[in-house]
């Protein structure tokens, strides 16, 4: 009876266990859609609206980048190479002095097996009222299911320009 009662209190000290370890955000990470989603409604808000850094964290494989890319004053792309930290303390004050809204218009999947490329296309508004982007560009987003969630490994993009137009297979008909 003793060793019983030891089993049951051992099962339910690591059920107990295992359910505080429960990720609090699961439902964002379930599938491909809700990430991607929670991507992009994480970082968006109106001036003065925080965002859920913690959620944004979680998104991310441990040592995943996210890769901004552009072009210099000397004419030359180059890309720079932060950690989700790095990229909340850069800009998550900007976002919420300014206002932020980024929203996908337009999705290019490829997958094999558990590895996931999208071609994510967005707007940029400083607010959700306004009609008119400020700008657009491409998300290169590598993501891996392991067979519990998805995770973001690494977020490459760049803006368009006049120069650099979104081709027309990345735009919604």
């Amino acid at each position: 009876m003793k060793y019983k009662s030891i089993l049951m209190l051992s099962l339910f000290w690591c059920f107990g266990i295992a359910a505080q370890d429960k990720p609090v955000y699961q439902d964002e990470v379930r599938d491909l859609d809700s990430t991607i989603e929670t991507l992009y409604g994480v970082i968006s808000g109106e001036k003065g609206e925080s965002r859920d850094w913690d959620l944004f964290r979680h998104l991310f494989y441990p040592e995943a980048k996210l890769i901004p890319s552009g072009k210099g004053q000397d004419g030359l792309y180059s890309a720079r190479y932060m950690t989700s930290d790095d990229y909340v303390e850069r800009s998550g004050a900007w976002l919420v002095e300014n206002g932020f809204f980024e929203k996908e218009i337009h999705r290019v999947v490829q997958q094999f097996g558990n590895l996931t490329h999208v071609f994510s296309t967005y707007e940029a508004f400083r607010s959700e009222s306004d009609d008119q982007p400020f700008m657009r560009g491409i998300n290169s987003i590598q993501l891996l299911n392991d067979g519990e969630r998805w995770w973001i490994l690494n977020i490459y993009w760049t803006q368009e320009s006049e120069e650099n137009p979104i081709p027309s297979e990345y735009l919604p008909d």
